[in-house]
């Protein structure tokens, strides 16, 4: 059983930045391909980037790509997301999810652990 807790969300302005932390547990991390997702109030879960379990393949949805950057550290057990030049339409709660194997997906019924989310807020 793998547990995913994030952490770095907050109330920030358009233009700003944040740093998001997903810390696993009670599982071997490296055996998992991981994801972040997003969901914003009254909207379905959408993916936002996902990266392989050994760091070597990341993708990204088209709404972030330039912006985020998906990247792990195996040794310590954490998967991030670097956010640059955040939008008002970036405000979500983000979550990680992590799937066992080496590949990530963008459909979330296919990940096996998720974490309670962080809340990001992004004011004009």
């Amino acid at each position: 059983q793998v547990q995913l807790v994030e952490s770095g969300g907050g109330l920030v302005q358009a233009g700003s930045s944040l740093r998001l932390s997903c810390a696993a547990s009670g599982g071997t991390f490296s055996n998992y391909a991981m994801g972040w997702f997003r969901q914003a109030a009254g909207k379905e879960r959408e993916f936002v980037a996902g990266i392989s379990w050994s760091n070597s393949n990341t993708a990204y949805s088209d709404s972030v790509k330039g912006r985020f950057t998906i990247s792990r550290d195996n040794a310590k057990n954490t998967v991030f997301l670097q956010m640059n030049s955040l939008k008002p339409e970036d405000t979500a709660v983000y979550y990680c999810a992590a799937t066992y194997g080496s590949r990530w997906y963008s459909n979330p019924t296919l990940y096996d652990y998720w974490g309670q989310g962080t809340q990001v807020t992004v004011s004009s």
